[in-house]
């Protein structure tokens, strides 16, 4: 995975080290935190693109 170009959000000011990172891979998208880089998990642009939709409409905005 050290041929992965990791890319952080533009609201990230890279000060802190709790930063969600991406990379494009030959067989879907890689997202890992910042501050813990060897943990790393794989998932299809379509699903992103749903978690990214559900984020923006704020249907992930609940308390636990």
């Amino acid at each position: 995975m050290s041929d992965l170009t990791w890319q952080k959000s533009s609201f990230s000011d890279g000060a802190g080290p709790n930063c969600v990172e991406l990379a494009a891979a030959y067989d879907g998208i890689r997202i890992r935190e910042s501050d813990e880089p060897e943990a790393v998990i794989r998932t299809s642009p379509a699903a992103l693109g749903v978690l990214i939709g559900a984020i923006k409409a704020g249907r992930l905005d609940h308390t636990l």
